[in-house]
């Protein structure tokens, strides 16, 4: 417990703050650059996600694994060359992706709904080649339980990423336009990350040695990285369809680039703020489910699943009813575009089916069950696509959103199902789900009404705090006046966080008598 929770603090600590500046980054971004170019940068990033999944999104699972395994072993020798020969796999295969890119660029141009997009992605396959070195690396410090080494890697590459932007579109080399600007400094920022990560895997003692272990890479972190391509391909389709369908719609292509800019650039980041923290306990969470079905612990698996999905369900619910009443005017103050905030106020209610997807999918990679999670979000998939090709005729750009709502629905029942199958046959979720839908309607209200009369009577800023507070904390008094959790376990909780504090006052203070 102790260590999990460790782990799930310090992911989320570093992602919170990473995800922090890459919220504000946005936010800078969409005010400096038109939503046309916006949308162009986007169709062309979502293209450039799958073929980095090709690159990085087996490979640094495998490695974790095998590095824990030699470290168990005390096989020093092994875990240097397991890296080395990632290293050496992954930077192969981005070459050769990026060589077909490359000598294929013309046809693959005519995918896109713009022509322009093409070269945003050339410029971003610098990102792609250094990516490849990164996530190999990163994958050892994970196995090595480096935490704060691998997230500050990722934290000071937004940080890279946001002076190099800024210096490329606004500072002292303002030369590039907006889409450009963004790709540019995305590549530049991987480059310094790279060497980065570099810099501490040999810090913290590693080193590189003679490749050794092709075959068994390879064939391990292949079936991974099929499963992941075959969802990440996704995304690109959606860029790619949606602009097309809003133009068939009526819409010209000017005006469905900056409506798709607006929905995935200014609406969508704010829609996957409740990821920062159901992400970092999904992650902690496999390892943790994974050791006790190892000892065949099925009381402790069922319920930590139960108690993982009710935390879930909470995180999403107290969410959503702040963005459905102040969703405009949030979307005014992050992105001065109000149509943004009444996406997001119409949206709002997808959180909930996403954070249960995540979670539940999470579950399911635990216990060995990730091919019947990846059958259950592929069907989820078909559902999306359909809404996306049919609805923009009616609904516009909210056909994204709805089709996202759609998809994450249908794979988080699916995936509830199989959990109470065969993970937790006494899963009970109906009585807090209601119990929060119960909730959600007056919480929506009171902030509405609340950001509605403020609205004349005290700035943006203000309004949004005051609205926000009072619609957040209606919610957890109607938690408490329900028993969904108690004043005196907050208590308790503060209490031994306090004697927690003076433990380590304690400690720090006998160190130094010692020395």
């Amino acid at each position: 417990m102790k260590s999990l929770f460790k782990t799930v603090f310090i992911i989320i600590f570093f992602t919170g703050i990473t995800r922090l500046l890459g919220f504000i980054f946005r936010i800078w971004l969409s005010r400096t650059i038109d939503p046309e170019a916006l949308g162009v940068y986007q169709i062309s990033f979502s293209v450039f996600m799958v073929l980095l999944t090709l690159v990085s999104s087996g490979i640094p699972l495998i490695i974790s694994r095998l590095t824990a395994k030699h470290i168990a072993n005390k096989d020093k020798k092994a875990e240097h060359q397991t890296v080395t020969t990632a290293i050496v796999v992954a930077l192969i295969l981005s070459l050769i992706i990026c060589a077909m890119v490359l000598i294929f660029n013309k046809p693959i141009s005519h995918i896109f709904a713009d022509e322009s997009c093409m070269s945003i992605l050339l410029m971003l396959l610098p990102a792609l080649i250094f990516s490849s070195v990164y996530s190999a690396i990163k994958g050892n410090l994970w196995g090595r339980n480096k935490y704060v080494s691998s997230c500050s890697a990722e934290l000071f590459e937004q940080i890279v990423r946001m002076v190099i932007c800024y210096l490329l579109l606004c500072g002292i080399w303002p030369v590039f336009d907006g889409a450009s600007g963004a790709a540019l400094s995305l590549s530049i920022a991987c480059i310094f990350s790279c060497l980065f990560v570099i810099f501490l895997y040999f810090k913290t003692g590693g080193r590189f040695a003679k490749p050794k272990y092709y075959k068994e890479i390879i064939k391990t972190s292949t079936p991974i990285t099929l499963i992941r391509v075959a969802s990440s391909l996704i995304q690109p389709v959606v860029a790619i369809i949606i602009p097309l369908r809003l133009v068939t719609a009526g819409y010209t292509s000017s005006q469905s680039l900056s409506l798709f800019g607006i929905a995935t650039g200014m609406t969508l980041p704010l829609l996957f703020i409740p990821m920062t923290i159901i992400g970092s306990l999904s992650y902690a969470l496999v390892p943790d489910l994974s050791s006790a079905l190892a000892k065949k612990d099925e009381n402790y698996i069922s319920s930590r699943t139960t108690t993982s999905l009710v935390f879930s369900l909470f995180i999403s619910f107290f969410i959503v009813p702040i963005f459905m009443g102040a969703g405009e005017n949030i979307g005014s103050f992050f992105f001065d575009n109000s149509y943004s905030g009444i996406l997001l106020s119409s949206s709002a209610w997808i959180i909930i089916p996403m954070c249960i997807t995540n979670i539940s999918s999470s579950i399911l990679n635990a216990v060995g069950l990730e091919i019947k999670s990846f059958k259950n979000y592929i069907v989820g998939s078909i559902m999306m696509l359909l809404c996306i090709w049919f609805l923009p005729k009616y609904i516009g750009i909210n056909a994204l959103t709805y089709a996202m709502g759609t998809c994450f629905t249908m794979s988080s029942i699916l995936n509830l199902r199989m959990i109470k199958k065969q993970v937790c046959k006494t899963l009970n979720l109906k009585k807090y789900f209601i119990m929060f839908a119960c909730f959600l309607i007056p919480t929506a209200s009171i902030t509405s009404f609340s950001t509605n009369i403020l609205n004349n009577f005290v700035p943006l800023f203000f309004n949004l705090a005051i609205s926000c507070t009072l619609g957040a904390s209606f919610f957890i008094l109607l938690c408490m006046i329900f028993n969904v959790f108690k004043f005196s376990t907050v208590l308790i909780w503060i209490k031994n966080n306090n004697l927690l504090k003076n433990h380590l006052k304690h400690k720090k203070t006998t160190i130094r008598f010692k020395k």
